[in-house]
């Protein structure tokens, strides 16, 4: 049995179907999922879960994310990044180091986005980049993301259209084309994306990908099970719990754990995810707490299979 999660670093050119639907003709799996859409453009981190550990895409989707960009101003396209129809387009451009890291301040911490045209939002059962290439432009409600870090990594200032490069660190959701496009909105010019690439997905960084050449190659040398993550790995954001084997068994049955039988356990607030385990490693799952009856109850039980 397969299962567990590898780390893929995508290829430009490719979406990120096309990377899933390549491995499932590598490793012969069906169940695989990934933990975040890249577009064809982009290159770098996409965890892809396989087998059972599709169970833990959701959460390893939550965690955050890091990017390094490029951008342009003086150039504003339909789809926020240099692949689209050029809207405006200026002789050029004089902006600051001094301008654009004081901008660039201003992004971190919680902000509001209005998801681009060009994107997999859905707007009445649609999505939006189906009504962008029917040449509509709809209503998008903007939403709160949150910008972790932001950092200027280079700068060429000396030239008709400057471009900058940041790395940055988000949560689940964030546009980085359409941060690019608000930042150059805030210094009052249009801006585009010109470059992206993914850094760091689910806590997987560029050091844990492999290509899918190299996918190939480990399957078939048959070395390809031993570098999967397993999916517990993966969430170890959530607290860890242990109870004795007697009690993962009844957590493999479906049956809940009295809060008073956890043996150990890291802190954890009352509405917590807890990830569960034997006291000889086993993971049990993730299981939540419910209060009324002082005990945890399964969310996603990891029951071993035969």
């Amino acid at each position: 049995m397969m299962d567990g999660i590898l780390a893929v670093w995508k290829p430009a050119g490719w979406t990120s179907h096309d990377v899933v639907a390549k491995v499932r003709r590598i490793i012969k799996v069906k169940r695989i999922g990934h933990t975040g859409t890249l577009d064809p453009d982009v290159t770098g981190v996409l965890p892809l879960c396989i087998g059972r550990a599709t169970r833990v895409v959701e959460y390893v989707q939550e965690r955050p994310k890091s990017y390094e960009a490029e951008m342009k101003f003086g150039i504003a396209t339909d789809t926020e990044d240099v692949s689209g129809t050029v809207l405006t387009e200026l002789p050029s451009v004089t902006i600051t180091e001094d301008d654009i890291r004081r901008v660039l301040a201003t992004f971190i911490g919680d902000i509001e986005q209005v998801p681009p045209m060009f994107s997999a939002v859905k707007v009445d059962g649609k999505r939006l980049y189906e009504l962008a290439r029917e040449g509509q432009v709809v209503e998008r409600k903007s939403r709160v993301v949150t910008i972790h870090k932001l950092e200027l990594l280079e700068m060429k200032l000396d030239q008709p259209h400057p471009t900058i490069r940041f790395s940055v660190e988000c949560s689940k959701g964030t546009y980085i084309r359409t941060l690019c496009v608000d930042i150059g909105q805030a210094l009052h010019v249009p801006a585009v994306m010109v470059k992206l690439t993914r850094t760091m997905s689910g806590g997987f960084t560029e050091a844990d990908c492999f290509t899918l050449e190299d996918i190939a190659q480990l399957m078939a040398s048959g070395d390809l099970v031993s570098k999967l993550t397993p999916a517990d790995q993966a969430i170890d954001h959530f607290p860890r719990a242990t109870v004795s084997s007697d009690n993962v068994q009844r957590a493999f049955q479906g049956k809940r754990i009295a809060l008073h039988s956890l043996l150990e356990h890291d802190p954890f607030e009352a509405d917590a995810i807890i990830r569960l385990y034997g006291e000889d490693g086993t993971f049990a799952g993730l299981f939540e707490q419910d209060q009324e009856t002082a005990s945890l109850k399964g969310v996603k039980v990891f029951t071993p299979t035969a």
